[in-house]
């Protein structure tokens, strides 16, 4: 249900926009002229505008641009109508921020369509208005380690274009806090920042998730659904987990680069979109191509501004500075007193190794402020609370490099959280704070018998 304002001068316009809207359960206001219109805006909220072009006090374009100077975030979406407008009239309408444009007199399925699609959208951006308003604790970046530094560095420099981006990082390091301050301090923060996690999604449904489909074009698709590239239009898009998208998404994403267009599923009329892509991955990407999973030419089309994002043991000095944010924060949201850490408890936190990096942090944070009693968290409290591995077992194998070492051991750390939840794969995925698939990939990547642990 949402609250719409119908602004036309014809009764029968009004009348006929009214009893389909309302048979679709929505709250109808409505006005005769441009000033009653932008008065009753001034004075209530509304999700949804029908607006006239042509009005006997001032024109519907004019309206529509005092909106959008008294709303520039257009918190609400505007649907122009019109008996005998041009095409001028349309790309201006479109180019203040109108979501649609209809012809009089319009069909029931074309408004009705046409609703859905922009109460949709306009959603969308009420919750990126939200999120961008409140002071969240995941958007933001705490440190001042060179190393935090320089990707601070480029994500000023990358936030003032609109070139694609390519993040690299181990899981845990932040590389969606990335992807967020980058699409927070472009031109583009008004609009939607659109996540698609491509590891989280089946292959034979990603198609469908990323560029919509109509209705009709396979089982289960009973009505036509918006992609999110259609959705992220003027906004931002974040490809997560890029590597694990099929072979046949990751051709069509390409062509969306090279041409700003894609079909839904199913249809055939081509959509044009302006969206910035961002895109992650925590594997090693050099690797996905030599193998043939991921495509050449689509890696060197995102990766423009490459950012790789540091592992918390590269940046050790920063783990006091992200210690105290997090407990602060703790604190206060579960209405906790203030607790402190001894000398001795932050030296071990900055000697430990931290695999899960700063999401394994903020983990041990969280349950640190609730399960210490005292108001003083000691080293004993950290060890009675943080997983204990065995790294001197690591280093003791004959591993040539850092990076032979870095899988041992997180072939130890998956064995050892398996068997910790009864080898249960969900359980286990949820503990490490990594997708299900993700988890399948390396149980595989490590040759892992699940069964015989």
């Amino acid at each position: 249900m949402a609250k719409i304002l119908l602004v036309d001068d014809e009764s029968n316009i009004i009348k006929t926009l009214s009893a389909i809207l309302q048979d679709e359960g929505h709250i109808i206001s409505s006005c005769s002229n441009g000033g009653d219109a932008l008065d009753f805006i001034n004075k209530n909220e509304i999700d949804l505008m029908f607006l006239d072009v042509w009005l006997p006090d001032i024109d519907g374009i004019e309206v529509l641009t005092k909106i959008k100077a008294s709303h520039p975030e257009m918190d609400m979406a505007v649907i122009m109508i019109s008996g005998h407008a041009s095409i001028d009239i349309a790309v201006k309408s479109t180019k203040l921020g109108a979501l649609d444009f209809l012809e009089k007199p319009p069909s029931m399925q074309r408004v009705i369509t046409s609703v859905n699609n922009a109460l949709e959208r306009v959603a969308l951006r009420k919750e990126n208005i939200r999120l961008r308003r409140e002071a969240m604790m995941e958007d933001e970046m705490i440190g001042q380690s060179k190393p935090i530094q320089e990707v601070k560095k480029i994500i000023d420099t990358a936030a003032g274009t609109n070139a694609r981006v390519f993040i690299t990082g181990d899981n845990g390091t932040g590389k969606e806090l990335v992807a967020k301050a980058i699409h927070k301090n472009s031109k583009r923060s008004s609009e939607p920042m659109i996540k698609v996690n491509c590891a989280a999604i089946p292959d034979e449904l990603i198609e469908s998730e990323l560029f919509g489909h109509e209705k009709g074009s396979f089982t289960g698709a009973v009505n036509r659904r918006l992609g999110k590239f259609e959705v992220a239009d003027g906004g931002t898009i974040f490809l997560d987990e890029i590597c694990d998208m099929s072979s046949s998404a990751q051709a069509k994403v390409l062509r969306v680069l090279q041409e700003q267009q894609f079909e839904r599923v199913g249809g055939n009329e081509p959509i044009t979109v302006d969206v910035r892509v961002i895109a992650a991955t925590n594997i090693d990407i050099k690797k996905a191509i030599d193998e043939g999973t991921f495509r050449e030419d689509l890696y060197y089309r995102l990766n423009v501004i490459p950012i790789n994002v540091p592992s918390l043991s590269e940046r050790k000095e920063d783990i006091p500075l992200l210690t105290r944010y997090f407990l602060d924060a703790f604190s206060k949201e579960h209405g906790l007193g203030t607790k402190d850490i001894t000398e001795k408890g932050m030296r071990f936190l900055t000697k430990y190794k931290w695999p899960g990096n700063v999401r394994e942090l903020k983990n041990i944070m969280e349950r640190l402020s609730i399960m210490v009693q005292s108001d003083v968290i000691d080293k004993e409290d950290i060890e009675k609370h943080i997983e204990s591995y065995d790294y001197e077992d690591i280093l003791s194998k004959d591993t040539s490099s850092l990076k032979q070492a870095r899988e041992e051991f997180e072939k130890e750390f998956i064995i050892k959280a398996l068997l910790k939840n009864e080898k249960n794969i969900t359980s286990t995925a949820k503990v490490l704070g990594i997708e299900r698939t993700n988890l399948h990939r390396k149980v595989k990547q490590y040759n892992i018998n699940v069964d015989n642990l």
